[in-house]
Order: structure tokens, then sequence, then C-alpha cells
């Protein structure tokens, strides 16, 4: 499906202490159009193919998600929703939070969408750049449901299967769909083991 996607994971992805992937190159640092908008491509034919093609908005968490879900926001042809993880000034009264933990950061990150940007009837593409434990993804489904709105599917990136992710997320009762998959990392030697989702 997006076999540029898993050569650049095994060419230019480190594997570092904590099991965590970098791939600043191309995903979380420095991005590499072409392929960026491929993977919104990719996103909106693997959800088609799953009949998930009614969607009304994408929603993501700043900032790491917010260039796939752009390119599958641009897909879709619909808005894309991302939730803060600071309050803006320009955010008052009430909000919608939900608190995801950090494995990058460490700690706990809020994250925040204002109710007129997401609401009731509105049907929610989720998409991020890692389900690892599926923590994060989860607090995200949960601001879509504080909104009244109804999550369509769950799409990532690059999906760390080896760390229950996907698992915890089965309650969400959607489809979820991996553009890359991670089955083993190995930091003292380097080592991926990749394959296309």
């Amino acid at each position: 499906m997006l076999t540029a996607l898993v050569e650049r994971i095994r060419r230019e992805g480190r594997v570092l202490p904590g099991d965590l992937l970098k791939v600043d190159g191309f995903l979380n640092h420095r991005l590499e159009p072409e392929l960026t908008m491929r993977m919104g491509e990719a996103f909106r034919e693997r959800f088609a193919t799953l009949g998930v093609d009614a969607v009304d908005l994408v929603v993501t968490a700043e900032v790491s998600g917010i260039a796939p879900a752009f390119a599958t926001a641009v897909a879709f042809g619909v808005p894309l929703v991302y939730a803060r993880k600071n309050r803006p000034a320009t955010m008052p009264g009430a909000v919608l939070r939900a608190d995801a933990p950090s494995r990058t950061k460490g700690g706990t990150t809020p994250l925040f969408i204002a109710p007129d940007v997401l609401g009731p009837g509105d049907r929610a593409l989720l998409i991020d750049d890692f389900l690892a434990t599926g923590l994060t993804i989860g607090a995200l489904a949960e601001l879509i449901h504080r909104a009244g709105a109804r999550l369509t599917g769950v799409g990532v990136v690059i999906e760390k299967s080896f760390q229950g992710g996907r698992a915890e997320l089965d309650s969400l009762d959607v489809p979820i769909v991996a553009l890359a998959i991670v089955d083993a990392l190995d930091a003292t030697r380097g080592l991926l083991d990749v394959r296309e989702g």
C-alpha cells in the first residue's frame, strides 16, 4: 500500500531506549510533503475499503499528528480539528478536556478542544502519527465522545504492535488502520522489524 513509508522507516528510523522510534527525518520534525500527502490518500483508500467514507472532519492532537491528519483531511475534502495541548486565551468558557500520558515527554498532557469546532452529529475520523499504548488515542476518542460526535475510525502512520495499543482500543468498536506496523525494536542493535499495515 505505501512501500515508500516502510522503506523510510527501515532506512532512517532510529531505536532509542524505552522502545522509542525516532523518525524525525520525515514525520515528527522534518516533513516530506509528497510522502505526507500519499499517507492521506492511503488512509482514504484504506478506510473506503472498510466502509468508512462518510466523514465530516478529521481529529488529531498537536503537534506531530497534524501533518498526516491534514493530508487525510485533504484526501477526504473535510476540515481538520486538532486538540490543543495548552489552552489559549482565545478559548474562553467551557471546553472539552482529556488527559493523555506522554511517553516521549513524560507525565500527562492535557488535550483541549473548543465545543464550537466539534459537536453533536459530527462524524469524526481520528488520525495520529503513532499507536503504541493507545492512551493518547483513547483520550482523543474520549474528547470526540464528550462532544457528542461519532468516531468513525482510527488511523495511525506507525503502529508499534508489541506495545498493545490496538487491544487497548478494541472497546472503541471502529476500524483501526495502520500504514506501517513495527513488530519489534532492538535498541542495542538498532534493528527494526517493520512491515506494511
